[in-house]
C-alpha cells in the first residue's frame, strides 16, 4: 500500500522491484573478485559512502554539529556491527553456496525480532513466534542437510553457512543500535556518520589481516565499484528511499526476492545449482522471515 505523501516521479514499486534486482547481484559479485573478501566489503562501503560526503556536507552540515555523544554511541556500534556483517557474509560465499549464504543471512528480521524482545522488551505476537520457529527449522536443515545427503556445494558449507547466519545476527546489531539513531537524523547524515565508523572498522581489518589496498587490476576496480553502485547505491538506497512512499512490511517481504535472485543469477553465470535440502530449507526459511516480518506490522 502507498502512503497519502505525494507520488513521486517514479513509481515506488518500480523503485523498489529495481532495488531488489540490484541487491541480488551483490553475491555474484562477490564471487567475482578474486580479492579477499574484506578488501572486497571495504571497497564496497568506501565507494557507497564517498558521493554521500558532498551531499552531507551541502545541505547537512548543522545537523552533524548537533550529534550528542550518546548518538555518536549508537552509531559507532551500528556502523561497527555493519562492518562485521559486510566481512562475515563476504566471506561466507567463499565455502558455501549462493543460495545458502544468500537466504541465511537474509534472515535478520528473525533476529531483530528476537533482539527487540530480549533488550528492548517489545512484544513477541504469537505469528512472530512461529515466525521465528519455522525460520530456524529451514535454517537447520539448510545447513545440516546437504551432509545428510551426501551432495555438497562449497569447500566448507557448515563454515560458510555458520558465517552467513553470523552475518545475520550482526545485521540485526546493526538495525537495534540504529533503531533510536534514525529516529533523531535525517537519512544523509545517518548513514554517512554509521557509513564512515563502517569504512574505518573494515580498514582496520584489513589491515591487520595484512592485505594489501592497491595493486589489483582493473577488472577487481569494476567489481568494487559495481558493488557499491549496484547493491550499494541502486539497492539500499533506494529501498531507503521507497520506505518514503510504501509500508515497511512492504518493502521488508519484497527483500525476500535478493534470494531467489541470487539463487537464478548463480545458476545462470556461476552454474551453480543449489541442493535439494538447500531449495527446501531456504523456502521454509523464507517462509518464516515472512511471517516474522508480517507479524510485527
Amino acid at each position: 500500500m502507498t502512503s497519502s505523501r505525494t507520488a513521486p516521479r517514479v513509481p515506488p514499486e518500480v523503485g523498489l522491484a529495481t532495488a531488489v534486482l540490484a541487491v541480488s547481484t551483490g553475491a555474484i559479485l562477490v564471487r567475482w573478485s578474486d580479492a579477499p573478501s574484506s578488501v572486497a566489503a571495504f571497497y564496497r562501503v568506501l565507494f557507497t559512502t564517498l558521493p554521500l560526503l558532498p551531499v552531507a556536507a551541502w545541505r547537512y552540515r548543522e545537523q552533524f554539529g548537533r550529534i550528542g555523544r550518546r548518538d555518536l554511541g549508537f552509531a559507532t556500534l551500528s556502523g561497527v556491527a555493519l562492518a562485521i556483517h559486510f566481512a562475515a557474509w563476504f566471506e561466507s560465499l567463499e565455502w558455501t553456496s549462493v543460495a545458502a549464504s544468500v537466504t541465511l543471512v537474509q534472515a535478520q528480521p528473525v533476529f531483530v525480532a528476537l533482539g527487540a524482545w530480549l533488550l528492548l522488551r517489545e512484544r513477541v505476537t504469537r505469528r512472530i513466534a512461529v515466525g521465528i520457529g519455522i525460520a530456524v527449522a529451514g535454517m537447520v536443515a539448510m545447513s545440516f542437510g546437504d551432509f545428510l545427503g551426501g551432495v555438497l556445494v562449497g569447500p566448507a558449507p557448515l563454515y560458510g553457512n555458520a558465517l552467513a547466519l553470523f552475518g545475520a545476527v550482526t545485521a540485526a546489531g546493526y538495525v537495534l543500535a540504529g533503531r533510536s539513531l534514525r529516529q533523531r537524523l535525517a537519512l544523509v547524515p545517518y548513514v554517512v556518520v554509521v557509513y564512515g565508523v563502517c569504512t574505518a572498522s573494515l580498514f582496520a581489518l584489513v589491515l591487520a589481516q595484512g592485505h594489501p589496498l592497491s595493486g589489483y587490476p582493473p577488472r577487481e576496480w569494476a567489481v568494487f565499484l559495481g558493488l557499491a553502485v549496484g547493491p550499494g547505491l541502486f539497492g539500499h538506497t533506494v529501498v531507503n528511499w521507497a520506505l518514503g512512499y510504501l509500508e515497511s512490511s512492504v518493502v521488508s517481504v519484497s527483500l525476500l526476492g535478493e534470494p531467489v535472485g541470487a539463487t537464478i543469477l548463480a545458476l545462470v553465470l556461476l552454474g551453480e545449482t543449489p541442493t535439494r535440502f538447500t531449495v527446501v530449507g531456504g523456502v521454509i526459511v523464507l517462509a518464516g522471515i515472512y511471517l516474522t516480518t508480517t507479524g510485527s506490522r
